[in-house]
């Protein structure tokens, strides 16, 4: 593989996150995974750049964009350890997760005194019996431990040690039901895996009243042409729906100079475009209610990188932005995506990918999802297959990122 790469390949600044969440279902912070470029994945010196690019891209982005204000998770090698640059991060969000095969001599013993002293949590990273970090787990506020890797029976002794009273352990690899209800009767505080972006079961449940109404002004804004008089009576019909919908129209933000006292002038100032808009976020933020906070973030993040990779992609004029918002939706309201999608007018392309993940529309989110899981050797086929740059790629989810963290934090 690496014989056939371009090495004349720019450097772009990947950056991708995964929730680590607690027994409640909130996010308590998350795993931040770099890449320097796409091109590192398959390079010796990968795990040195991965690192030295966290720092880089934490200082650029800031912590808040990445990680919500929540806990920042950081892979750390010795190099990273000892090379200070974790100090560039505030302490109070930083938690230097650190490797299996560091070594512990007198040199990172020190270092994590020191990151200790100085307000910084150390998380072990897949922490297993005879670790070689075992001299610094009395430091540790986190333990993390894969359930795939790890056998029952180790499992047991390792989460047994008195010593993790004062850490939070973390089961990592939790894939079924089956895995998350084992780590909660084990004795996990915290948990990372794929079991937590998906529904539980796909059963099709009652919606309450307000989610219906969201449903179906979704689905009238997905309509070709928009009926004003039919999208005015749902906003009317559910007061948490007026009141956000005439908030949004009267702030500084829409620009619009004289007060708007009605759903109709309202309607007719905004234009189409806008309406459909406000209509799918607004729909999102409240639809998401008593789910992780992480799906809104990631279903927006989703939608907006989607909608960006359409300027050089050849994608049949479909709405990628409400592709990318649809992909999730089943997840929030726990219902069949076939139920979703039912009424909403999509063209055969998006109905197609949502329901059987295929059609023309697949190379575009195999993409996203790549960039998502931080999956970069598929990053890079994907972007020679689409014909994009890498650094346009990188640029585009940085940016995404940065538009949904604002946006949540004005609606």
């Amino acid at each position: 593989m690496e014989q056939c790469l371009d090495v004349e390949v720019r450097s772009v600044k990947y950056a991708t996150r995964q929730p680590i969440f607690a027994n409640e279902g909130t996010v308590i912070g998350y795993k931040l995974l770099f890449r320097t470029d796409v091109v590192s994945h398959f390079s010796a010196s990968s795990s040195d750049e991965s690192g030295t690019a966290a720092i880089e891209l934490s200082t650029l982005l800031s912590l808040d964009t990445l990680c919500d204000r929540r806990l920042a998770f950081i892979n750390c090698n010795r190099d990273v350890l000892l090379q200070r640059g974790l100090s560039l991060l505030p302490s109070q969000m930083v938690v230097a997760e650190i490797e299996p095969d560091v070594i512990v001599d007198d040199a990172i013993f020190q270092r994590c005194c020191d990151l200790k002293n100085d307000g910084y949590r150390i998380a072990l990273a897949d922490y297993s019996s005879g670790d070689l970090r075992e001299s610094i787990a009395h430091l540790a506020d986190f333990i993390f431990i894969d359930l795939q890797r790890t056998g029952l029976e180790e499992t047991q002794s390792i989460i047994g040690f008195h010593r993790w009273k004062h850490s939070g352990l973390i089961a990592t690899n939790v894939e079924t039901r089956e895995d998350a209800e084992y780590a909660r009767n084990a004795g996990f505080q915290f948990f990372q895996g794929n079991h937590f972006r998906k529904p539980e079961s796909m059963r099709a449940r009652t919606a309450q009243i307000n989610r219906t109404v969201y449903l179906r002004l979704l689905q009238a804004v997905c309509q070709p042409e928009l009926h004003w008089d039919a999208i005015e009576e749902l906003i009317k019909s559910d007061a948490t729906i007026y009141y956000r919908f005439m908030r949004f129209v009267n702030s500084a933000g829409v620009g619009i100079r004289c007060e708007i006292r009605s759903v109709s002038q309202a309607l007719g100032l905004l234009g189409d475009d806008e309406i459909r808009r406000w209509c799918r976020l607004s729909g999102m933020f409240e639809m998401s209610q008593g789910r992780p906070g992480d799906l809104l973030l990631s279903a927006l993040v989703r939608a907006r990188f989607a909608e960006l990779l359409g300027q050089r992609i050849e994608h049949d004029r479909t709405d990628l932005f409400l592709v990318g918002l649809l992909t999730l939706m089943d997840t929030i309201l726990e219902i069949p995506m076939s139920a979703i999608i039912e009424g909403l007018s999509l063209d055969d392309v998006s109905t197609t990918f949502l329901l059987e993940h295929e059609g023309s529309l697949r190379p575009v989110f195999e993409l996203v999802f790549a960039v998502e899981t931080g999956a970069w050797g598929s990053v890079l086929q994907s972007c020679q297959q689409l014909h994009v740059q890498e650094d346009f790629a990188a640029q585009c989810y940085s940016s995404a990122m940065a538009w949904a963290q604002v946006l949540t934090d004005s609606i």
